[in-house]
């Protein structure tokens, strides 16, 4: 793993596994697509953490008393229960469509029901998951994708089936349609649409790419905000290429 310290800050850029990500402290936060680490500045990165740091209570849930909270992970942010003991708590990812500052309790324990027992087939359970790489049904050692995470709470047993019955999808899966259109950006002219990344939503007009900044929500991006982000990246720049090293004979 690679560490690199952000100069004037106690932010340290780290890349794992799973690619770069911020830490400070306790604090945790993985780098958008759009964001190189040598192109990093310290107000950006402080940006960045604040995005993690929507971590609260949700409040309590009634049918078991345990408190339930919204976290920031490696993977986006997710709902869980805090308890004392060892026991391992129920945890659930929020949908695509969700945004953590308008999360509801009510939300999360809708969440926190998932994975969904469906019955079983063939003495096999069969259950609706959602996952890293989206919704799916599943029976013993085969799966299935649904077409969106709300399936995960009206697909049937005999739906499921039926889903697990079709022939298995070979090579990529069709792109994901957008989640808003925006209209046209005012420099580039072309469409600019809100879509789901690998670190979270970003807009685009199909030749630069913004993420999100901290405040803001797939259901307050307007049209104005989303060339005030593509700008703001424009006039960032590329990220500067890295020169190789040169190699003593």
């Amino acid at each position: 793993m690679n560490t690199v310290e952000l100069p004037g800050t106690d932010i340290v850029v780290r890349v794992g596994k799973y690619g770069p990500y911020l830490e400070r402290g306790g604090d945790r936060q993985t780098l958008p697509p759009d964001v190189a680490p040598d192109e990093l500045t310290a107000e950006r990165a402080e940006e960045i953490l604040a995005q993690g740091s929507q971590e609260h209570e949700l409040g309590v849930d009634p049918e078991s008393g345990h408190t339930i909270a919204l976290r920031a992970g490696r993977y986006g942010p997710y709902v869980t229960e805090v308890l004392d003991g060892d026991e391992k708590p129920r945890t659930a990812s929020l949908f695509k469509s969700m945004s953590p500052e308008t999360l509801t309790l009510e939300d999360a324990l809708r969440l926190l029901t998932l994975p969904r027992p469906l019955g079983e087939s063939d003495g096999e359970e069969v259950v609706a998951a959602n996952g890293r790489y989206g919704p799916y049904v599943k029976k013993g050692k085969e799966s299935r994708s649904l077409d969106t995470e709300e399936q995960l709470f009206s697909i049937t047993l005999e739906e499921a089936l039926a889903k697990l019955a079709e022939p298995k999808q070979r090579g990529r899966r069709a792109a994901a349609p957008p989640l808003k259109e925006l209209g046209d950006d005012p420099v580039s002219g072309k469409p600019v649409v809100l879509k789901e990344g690998r670190f979270g939503p970003y807009v685009t007009d199909g030749e630069t790419n913004a993420s999100l900044r901290a405040g803001d929500s797939i259901e307050s991006v307007t049209p104005e905000r989303a060339a005030e982000l593509l700008q703001a990246r424009r006039e960032r720049g590329p990220a500067p290429k890295k020169r190789a090293a040169k190699r003593r004979s």
